[in-house]
């Protein structure tokens, strides 16, 4: 156990607590990066940044229809990998599609991407976890709030809060359909969850996450340090969102007649590999949390368009 060096301890009693957070939100010492200097004091103040634009649409298009052959090769698949909608048999999420040797592994790679997690994180940066997840129309269920970095750090072996989560948008976000929600700041203080890791937690907790996530008054404190504000990531296809580790976040159920999908990696750097779980159980699989591969992702330049589709 890590116990001795855990700058975050959560889940060791029956309440919560709140604490000030102990590392930095942008990293010193990265290289130059396409974000301007409101860009990333935004970020710095926020949690998160939105950018319209990042992909055209014809990059859009064919992220589309990739995206729509890996969901229909995995549509019978049982997989845990392969994450299904608690009610049906609809598809929410894809694991691990950064190793599928073709198209999204080069699009994990993608400078217009790499640049900017190089920018925040201060260093080289490899992908810790990568998805693609669909919220269908009508079905597509709420997800709690939480900081994904708790989980990290708890159940995967983060040992710090080094790392971006990219959300790139492929279908306009509308308040309506289930967007991502955000609570403005969340990333500046550490939420201490109650209870306990269960055995194989992750089986669960990937349709509905009941451990690790904060208790109603937290919530509340968060959102009044917030001035109240809940913010969504709304956006046309073609965004992308980039937001802080430990920003509280979640999203409600999709009850319009519209999808919503997107590409999801989280960008690690390369000085904040895993180690042990802190809840000091067993790591989650792989298809989690990568321990394998840490070589730093060298970006690739160019289009989309140039990439030939499967």
């Amino acid at each position: 156990m890590n116990y001795q060096n855990d700058l975050y301890p959560s889940r060791t009693g029956d309440e919560a607590k709140i604490s000030e957070r102990k590392s930095p939100i942008v990293y010193p010492g990265g290289a130059d990066g396409p974000l301007k200097k409101d860009q990333l004091q935004s970020y710095e103040d926020r949690g998160y940044i939105m950018l319209e634009n990042v992909f055209s649409s014809e990059e859009v298009e064919l992220m589309k229809a990739e995206l729509s052959q890996t969901m229909k090769a995995n549509e019978h698949r049982e997989s845990e990998d392969v994450i299904k909608e608690p009610t049906s048999n609809e598809i929410r999420s894809v694991f691990e599609i950064h190793k599928d040797g073709q198209f999204f592994q080069r699009l994990a790679q993608n400078e217009r991407l790499i640049k900017i997690a190089e920018q925040l994180l201060g260093s080289q940066v490899y992908i810790n976890q990568s998805r693609i997840n669909f919220k269908p129309g009508f079905k597509g269920k709420e997800f709690y709030w939480h900081s994904d970095f708790e989980t990290w750090h708890m159940e995967d072996g983060m040992p710090d809060m080094r790392a971006v989560s990219c959300s790139i948008i492929l279908t306009d976000n509308h308040e309506f359909n289930g967007p991502l929600m955000l609570i403005p700041g969340s990333h500046k203080w550490y939420v201490s969850c109650a209870g306990e890791t269960p055995a194989d937690n992750y089986k669960s907790s990937l349709k509905q996450q009941v451990a690790g996530t904060p208790d109603e008054e937290g919530l509340a404190w968060l959102t009044e340090q917030a001035d109240g504000q809940i913010d969504r990531a709304t956006g046309p296809a073609g965004s992308v969102l980039f937001f802080e580790s430990n920003t509280m976040h979640g999203s409600n159920g999709n009850l319009s007649p519209y999808s919503r999908s997107n590409v999801f990696f989280v960008f690690n750097s390369v000085e904040n590999k895993l180690v042990q779980p802190f809840s000091g159980q067993s790591p989650r699989p792989e298809f989690l949390a990568n321990r394998k591969s840490f070589e730093p992702i060298a970006p690739q330049s160019g289009m989309l368009t140039g990439m030939f589709s499967r």
